[in-house]
């Protein structure tokens, strides 16, 4: 007998949870944010409709289906299976968290504070958490272009928005950089690190890079199967260069980097505590990603 599909509920804990927990009490908390020139009345409504939207999509579950919950921290220890339909309650940037570790599994996303997030990702309101769960295994969803990084040593890193490669702590890092599509130059590099980032992320640290830098290339749409790639303050120096410093990836197409530091990072979305680990010499490849965030509506 197949399993009756599980709800995997994804959310994160409030800054009022925070607050309280780090202080002991409410009235605490609340000395220590108005002796900073706030007040913890509206933290406490931002945690307080935070929990109704959770709440409202608890009860929207059929009673036939199997429930689970996770918190953002301990996304990399939870093990989703096949047949689980993702809700994540919470803020756009929740959504990211948990994509790297779902393998086709459709994600709804609900907005718990409207009006203040974006809304590019958690596209849905509470009160249609119910409908949606109908839909959601058998309904169209949009298929989202995530970003890969695969490392020699089989290490593999999937992110919606973008990696980043190079030191801890933003340092800088040393590492000869590899582009196929110019017939396979190769250049030293002496940067702040390298990021390579999906349409989802051109929304983010990708676009800020992109105007930044005024790039006439056009940021990808989030269903692209295409990558933009930036090089963060390449330092020239008679033995490393800047003439690899922007470009884009589609296909096929990888970008390498070959570690000539003690020590590098590979981190996706932010999330630089679940980071792949490089030392000297080690190579890594990063493109566009043969997974794809099934995202519903």
């Amino acid at each position: 007998m197949s399993l009756a599909p599980r709800v995997v509920l994804v959310h994160r804990t409030t800054e009022y949870e925070e607050l309280t927990a780090r202080h002991g009490t409410h009235g605490q908390a609340a000395f220590y944010l108005s002796s900073r020139g706030r007040d913890i009345a509206e933290v406490h409504e931002r945690h307080r409709r935070a929990r109704e939207a959770l709440a409202a999509v608890v009860s929207a579950i059929p009673l036939t289906w199997r429930q689970a919950r996770v918190e953002r921290a301990d996304l990399d220890r939870f093990l989703f299976a096949p047949e689980d339909v993702v809700v994540v309650v919470g803020q756009d940037g929740l959504v990211a968290n948990v994509a790297k570790y779902l393998d086709g599994q459709p994600v709804v996303g609900i907005d718990a504070d409207p009006g203040r997030n974006p809304g590019v990702l958690v596209r849905h309101r509470a009160a249609d958490a119910g409908a949606l769960l109908a839909s959601a295994r058998v309904g169209s969803a949009d298929e989202l272009t995530m970003v890969e990084a695969v490392a020699d040593d089989t290490q593999r890193l999937v992110a919606l928005n973008e990696i980043y490669l190079g030191a801890a702590g933003h340092q800088t890092a040393r590492y000869r950089l590899g582009l196929d599509e110019y017939g396979g130059a190769v250049e030293p590099q002496a940067s702040s690190g390298v990021l390579v980032g999906t349409g989802t992320g051109a929304t983010g640290w990708i676009r800020s890079v992109w105007q930044e830098r005024g790039e006439r290339l056009p940021l990808p749409g989030p269903t692209d199967a295409r990558l933009l790639w930036f090089v963060r303050e390449a330092w020239p120096s008679p033995a490393t260069g800047t003439s690899l410093v922007a470009g884009e990836l589609a296909g096929d197409g990888r970008l390498s980097l070959t570690v000539e530091s003690d020590r590098l990072i590979v981190f996706g979305d932010g999330m630089e505590g679940d980071a792949v680990e490089l030392v000297w010499g080690q190579t890594v490849r990063v493109g566009v990603a043969g997974v794809r965030l099934r995202l519903v509506g």
